[in-house]
């Protein structure tokens, strides 16, 4: 077996590592549940190495994320439901029927015309979905309603800010930021008073009345909170690996230093960023 540019190599070294009597002992016994979290974390490191602007790294974790995708279909396909190529067939199907702009007669000059569209076809798709159901005897999709078509399967910030899109297109929303400010303010207050209650429940259940509110206002300003977030957590790393570099050096150690003086060198890392901007 060598490595190919061809994916048909890849779908052959999926299904040798599947085979139960040669493959190996760790892919044999996967299930769609036990591949999830890692397809999820291969998502996450393809954003990862985007962020970091890292080509090298978006290739490999590009690969890493494929493998997920030919791994469930190997699974789909031992089980007699679908096979890798079933999945070809479906994407492609539904880029031409979404594209009919480019692929076939149809005016969509302008992002927003072409958006429209998307959205039409897909209320159509939607309902050809549910007849299959139906005629395979399968249940209706468990969510019903307007907010139905958000999955919950979405990472809870990213959910949070489909939903609230979706119910801005029936006009509930906010006219502009400031009024979110004051209800992030009123979150503030309520958390608080949870605070003080040593209520866990309550300050669980106000702690994502508060997050909600903040999703609320990136969106109102034009900022991916789920991206936003991870732009934070970087800076985090680089300012507290700041503060271990200076304390390594200086002879000290994290578990010795006092929080005035990681404080302090914190606050030296803003600095050198401020200056370098």
């Amino acid at each position: 077996m060598h490595p190919s540019k061809d994916i048909q190599r890849l779908i052959d070294i999926m299904e040798a590592l599947r085979q139960p009597e040669t493959g190996c002992p760790w892919d044999i016994v996967q299930t769609f549940e036990t591949i999830k979290p890692y397809t999820l974390e291969e998502a996450y490191e393809v954003a990862d190495a985007i962020e970091r602007n890292d080509m090298d790294d978006l290739c490999d974790e590009l690969g890493d994320l494929l493998l997920q995708v030919v791994f469930h279909a190997r699974m789909a396909e031992e089980a007699g439901d679908f096979s890798f190529g079933d999945v070809v067939e479906a994407i492609t199907r539904k880029m031409i029927r979404r594209h009919p702009h480019v692929f076939a007669r149809s005016q969509a000059d302008t992002p927003a015309a072409v958006k429209l569209q998307w959205s039409e076809i897909k209320q159509t798709e939607k309902a050809e979905r549910l007849e299959r159901r139906a005629r395979r005897g399968l249940p209706e999709d468990a969510d019903k309603g307007y907010l139905g078509s958000v999955q919950r399967s979405f990472p809870a910030l990213v959910e949070a800010l489909k939903l609230q899109e979706r119910a801005a297109k029936v006009g509930f929303d906010w006219s502009s930021p400031e009024p979110i400010l004051n209800k992030i303010e009123e979150e503030i207050a309520e958390l608080r008073e949870a605070l003080a209650s040593n209520d866990k429940r309550k300050v669980a259940d106000e702690l994502g009345d508060l997050i909600f509110a903040v999703v609320n206002i990136g969106r109102h300003v034009g900022a991916d909170p789920e991206m936003a977030l991870r732009g934070t957590n970087t800076k985090f790393r680089r300012r507290f690996g700041h503060i271990e570099t200076e304390l390594g050096a200086s002879g000290e150690s994290l578990q010795e230093a006092t929080l005035e003086r990681m404080e302090g060198l914190w606050q030296a890392a803003k600095a050198i960023e401020r200056q370098l901007t």
